[in-house]
């Protein structure tokens, strides 16, 4: 069976040891459905594309489904196979598609082939090759010669056949092409069995068998059994060629293959006229005819006429027999197939000698003598021809590798020389290479040396200006009202305050105490950061939670001012945080905003939940800020005192803190602000992503 690059296959159409499957109806009803609905699918994809409203006739993809569904065609509507390779070829000329043109160059060849008009379908092929050679389109120029070795088969250059398949192996191999291999060895195969060496094509056989089994594919290895089945029966290792093909068929039929399974049983009924077992033989012969009623091609029926024809001889039904074998002579005339129009009359001679018609007879017997003697005449011609085209070819591709192999050794030396010139070179660049270097290493500890004392310096007035912001909070902050503090004590311990006055001031110094240990918080949170560094180890917090707490610690300073603290965080909003530094930032936002908040004001705290982050803000209706103020809030130098809505002292340093935080957590910070309108400070957290839960 010779094969094509899509795996459909051809009658070589010159013996019975040579059957090619054609695309076959096939017995089954679920197997028709399945051939039929590529091309329903094809049509309902061709039409879609032409009733859309804004459809382009020349879209690349229409024209694919264009070439495709004439090549399903090509076994069942000529006609139509014709009439789409027009309208094909006429589209891609004009968008200038040179696959579409390859192609249905290929599909108008196929058209001639099975009208068994051989030159006009090999100058088809032609045109293939030539752009496919031209564009540099390997794959189709394989396609393209392995078309062409078939067409020459069926005209009769068996050399010329054999020396494009050994063209598109060299191709395929280079490409490492599997299923290419695969099917252009089974096609050689078919060139030795023409001339009944049935060893020489097992050899190409068992190759493409190795390459479907490297490829994997049920379907492929299936279609190489059924042409080694066809094989051994015509070595008549029966038992050999049944095993073969009943493994074929239990795969074409599970995977609904028409052609095959219709070769298949044409191969099947073979074994069994080759056992004697006629009626069964028949039988099988009679699945596939059923298949070939649905099949335009006529080289396909001819092998298969022929076999019945012997059936029904054998079981001596001559009338019957006469009507199977005229049927064969017309088609091969039709067609020009020598091999057909011998194997028939001579049929035809026995049957018309059995009916007493010996005119008949002997004119039909003429015609098996001479069709008989000219091709076995060609048919050694042929067989000195193949041998001599595999000589030369393995002759050509010797003397290559001579060729090759001489100016591989002649490149070899310029490199050897090059390459004791190259090591001298690098010899002496390296003597350079190392004085420079060792020069720059000194250059560069010298460098260093004074980069190490810049650095150190650097760290030192780094160190100093924290020494500095301590001793002036610790002196200016602390001092102040540790100090009034003490003062009060002591008047009271000295009895010059009583108990009653004492605990008049008491409200007053809980302030300053609460006070005194924010400062002190801040205080030992930033000079840790300052100091030593802090770590920042996040992990997933409620937002709502430190919020409520932030409230319920400050309370008691907002009451004194009746100010109204109101929490818009939503209790869903959860953050990727450090918990304590994150409790900072918002302890100081909420403490600035208390400060800088008239009696009677107004302090919102909330959230704004975005796709990987959550805004927080706390916005207050106080006293507001001038841009210069806003410019240097969040400087970590800044060292001034701040003074609140009611003389409330501030280090300066809990927006610094609040920044520094900020940014280890992956988020920023800013402010708006106008003079007497209040302040609205905003920074980002990175959020946890809730999963989204699938549906059962």
């Amino acid at each position: 069976m010779i094969s094509n690059i899509s795996r459909t296959f051809l009658f070589f159409g010159l013996s019975r040891s040579c059957l090619l499957v054609i695309l076959l109806f096939s017995l089954s009803n679920n197997t028709l459905s399945a051939q039929v609905s590529k091309r329903d699918s094809l049509l309902r994809l061709i039409n879609l594309s032409k009733t859309q409203a804004n459809k382009n006739s020349k879209d690349t993809l229409y024209i694919h489904n264009l070439i495709e569904l004439a090549s399903e065609y090509r076994f069942h509507n000529l006609d139509s196979l014709l009439s789409l390779s027009k309208e094909s070829l006429s589209l891609s000329k004009n968008k200038d598609y040179i696959n579409g043109i390859i192609r249905s160059y290929s599909n108008f060849g196929s058209y001639h082939s099975n009208k068994g008009k051989i030159d006009e379908a090999i100058s088809y092929f032609k045109k293939a090759y030539k752009l496919s050679s031209q564009h540099n389109n390997l794959y189709l120029k394989v396609n393209a010669l392995n078309d062409l070795a078939k067409e020459y088969g069926y005209k009769g250059d068996y050399a010329l056949s054999l020396k494009r398949y050994l063209e598109a192996i060299e191709i395929a191999e280079e490409l490492n092409y599997k299923k290419l291999l695969s099917i252009v060895n089974e096609n050689i195969a078919h060139l030795y069995l023409e001339q009944k060496d049935f060893e020489q094509a097992m050899v190409f056989f068992k190759k493409a068998k190795a390459f479907n089994k490297e490829i994997g594919n049920p379907i492929y290895m299936a279609e190489t059994m059924s042409n080694i089945a066809s094989t051994y029966a015509e070595m008549n290792e029966l038992e050999y060629a049944m095993f073969n093909i009943n493994s074929s068929i239990a795969i074409f039929e599970k995977e609904r293959i028409l052609d095959w399974l219709a070769y298949c049983y044409e191969v099947k009924g073979k074994i069994y006229l080759k056992k004697g077992k006629n009626t069964w033989a028949l039988y099988w012969y009679k699945q596939s005819e059923l298949l070939h009623q649905e099949i335009e091609d006529d080289r396909g029926e001819i092998d298969l006429l022929n076999g019945m024809t012997q059936a029904f001889l054998n079981l001596k039904k001559d009338s019957v027999a006469e009507v199977y074998a005229l049927n064969a002579f017309e088609l091969s005339k039709k067609i020009g197939l020598r091999t057909g129009i011998k194997d028939c009359t001579y049929q035809l001679f026995k049957i018309y000698k059995n009916k007493k018609e010996y005119e008949t007879s002997l004119w039909y017997h003429e015609i098996y003598q001479v069709t008989s003697e000219s091709l076995a005449k060609a048919g050694n011609e042929k067989a000195l021809n193949m041998l001599k085209t595999k000589m030369e070819y393995d002759q050509q591709k010797q003397q290559l590798i001579i060729e090759n192999e001489k100016a591989l050794a002649k490149r070899n030396i310029y490199i050897y020389v090059f390459i004791i010139i190259l090591i001298i070179f690098a010899i002496i660049v390296f003597i350079i290479h190392r004085n420079e270097q060792t020069q720059k290493k000194l250059n560069l500890e010298l460098r260093s040396n004074k980069s190490d004392l810049e650095e150190k310096q650097a760290y030192l007035n780094e160190l100093n200006q924290t020494k500095n912001k301590l001793f002036s909070i610790i002196g200016h902050d602390l001092r102040g009202p540790i100090g009034a503090f003490q003062g009060l004590l002591k008047l009271f311990k000295e009895g010059e305050m009583t108990k009653d006055e004492f605990l008049n001031f008491v409200p007053k110094l809980k302030v300053d105490i609460d006070s005194i240990s924010f400062t002190l918080n801040n205080l030992l949170s930033w000079g840790q950061t300052q100091m030593n560094g802090s770590t920042t180890r996040p992990s997933s917090t409620k937002l709502d939670g430190i919020v409520e707490e932030n409230i319920q610690l400050l309370s008691e300073i907002a009451e004194s001012k009746s100010i109204k603290l109101i929490n818009r965080i939503e209790t869903n909003c959860q953050i990727w945080s450090d918990p304590n530094q994150v409790d900072i930032i918002i302890r100081n936002l909420l403490s600035n905003a208390l400060k800088f908040t008239p009696n009677n004001g107004q302090i919102i705290i909330g959230a704004i939940q975005k796709l990987k982050t959550c805004e927080i803000y706390v916005k207050d209706n106080g006293m507001g800020m001038t841009e210069e103020t806003m410019a240097k809030i969040f400087q970590k130098d800044s060292t001034h005192t701040t003074y609140g809505t009611n003389d409330e002292k501030g280090t300066g340093l809990g927006l610094s803190l609040c920044k520094e935080m900020v940014e280890k957590n992956n988020g920023k910070i800013w402010v708006h602000s106008a003079l007497g309108k209040g302040s609205s400070f905003y920074f980002t957290i990175p959020r946890v992503i809730q999963p989204v839960k699938k549906s059962a």
